[in-house]
């Protein structure tokens, strides 16, 4: 059956451009699904009339597929809140409002043949994007028992990797919390165990900082005390330089947390004959360019330049590095310049000014988070190896290598 007789309806975001506001609704495109998830980070917001009028035609309801048209086609994202809170615009949507139905219609749209379809009508189209009529044409096949036993066991390991990923934001805001009451409140345990600021601790004003730090404690400039680097992009006319075992990370692939893996990969030669950066596991990225997050490498790898790089040193670790760059993301956001490309340079994070605690305070501090960030990247690399599973699964599951009893 086609998608139009296996769905309610299929439809498409809006087509009008709506204006950005400071205080509204939330607008999503084709551009926000990516991994199988939305990531609004970059969407914009829109007044609640305009956010009426899009879903007057375009309301996505609970158990509805969000279909990326447009740049890159394909990406899906099943909806399973009851509540939505945002508006759409360049995306399709097939809108099954049934779990079961939702979550077959889910897998199959990644499978090899819709992509094989996507590929073929793509081919030689400068600006890739499917209609709409292509969606509602599409060939679905019948939800049968076969199909909720595949929806199960594929389900079963999303529903996994789902888990790790709340445990996850679970422990690092437990982290976070940790990081801010000992080194923003000043409340790390004193020698009797009490917490230092709220029981008198002496506390001495600095005039870098602009507020009173712990009796003790020296401020400097990131650059100072770590070894930071900035990336760069070996030549792409240069074979010699690509297809490697090194790892090379963009803006866009640091922005995760973790970081595990990246899509393209250099040589020995390309980092020796570029500008480029090696930077071992622990180390701590920030993204320079547009959006700016931090983050921590779980691997080795080399980064753009687009990318600052931070390493860990005997005495500030990334237990330490990656929370304090978290705090100084809005003081960063106010120093980026460039109109097309908002950005800061390499200069901006070595001048950035950090408290040094004592050394047995971050020991203290290290005992107890460290094991925090640890589990945080064995969840995730087990979420990895799930997620590769299940990809390898699917289409031998849709199309009947593998056969669920």
């Amino acid at each position: 059956m086609i998608a139009t007789d296996y769905c309610k309806k299929v439809f498409d975001g809006t087509h009008d451009s709506p204006k950005p506001v400071e205080n509204g609704r939330l607008l999503i495109t084709s551009k926000h699904i990516a991994n199988r998830s939305l990531d609004i980070s970059s969407a914009y917001l829109i007044s609640e009339e305009d956010f009426e009028n899009v879903n007057k035609r375009s309301q996505v309801h609970q158990w509805d597929i969000l279909f990326s048209m447009i740049g890159t086609v394909g990406n899906v994202y099943i909806e399973t809140s009851e509540k939505i809170d945002y508006a759409i615009k360049n995306m399709g949507v097939f809108s099954c409002q049934n779990k079961e139905k939702a979550y077959w219609l889910y897998y199959y749209l990644q499978s090899p043949l819709i992509q094989a379809k996507i590929d073929a009508l793509m081919a030689g189209a400068v600006q890739k994007f499917v209609p709409l009529g292509f969606l509602r044409d599409l060939d679905i096949p019948e939800y049968t028992e076969k199909s909720k036993k595949v929806v199960q066991v594929l389900s079963a390991l999303d529903d996994k990797i789902a888990l790790n990923k709340k445990m996850n934001q679970k422990l690092e805001a437990m982290a976070k919390r940790l990081y801010d009451y000992w080194f923003v409140q000043y409340d790390f345990p004193d020698k009797n165990g009490h917490p230092y600021k709220t029981t008198g601790g002496p506390m001495t004003y600095n005039p870098t900082l602009k507020r009173e730090i712990p009796a003790g404690w020296e401020v400097n400039v990131v650059g100072d005390v770590c070894e930071t680097v900035l990336g760069g992009t070996p030549s792409t006319e240069n074979e010699s330089y690509w297809n490697g075992n090194i790892p090379w990370l963009n803006s866009g692939e640091v922005a995760e947390f973790p970081i595990l893996n990246a899509e393209k990969r250099i040589t020995e030669d390309a980092v020796k004959n570029s500008a480029t950066a090696y930077l071992p596991a622990g180390s701590v990225t920030l993204s320079i360019t547009r959006h700016l997050r931090p983050s921590i490498m779980a691997i080795d790898a080399c980064i753009n330049q687009s990318v600052a790089g931070i390493k860990e040193n005997d005495i500030l670790k990334n237990g330490y590095l990656y929370p304090y760059l978290v705090n100084e993301i809005p003081r960063l956001n106010t120093l980026r310049g460039g109109a097309q490309q908002p950005h800061i340079n390499k200069d901006t994070v070595d001048k950035s000014p950090i408290a040094l605690p004592t050394q047995n305070v971050l020991h203290q501090y290290y005992e107890k988070v460290n094991p925090l960030y640890n589990e945080i990247i064995e969840k995730a690399k087990e979420s990895q190896k799930l997620t590769t599973l299940r990809d390898k699964l699917l289409p031998l599951l849709m199309n009947g290598q593998v056969v669920v009893r």
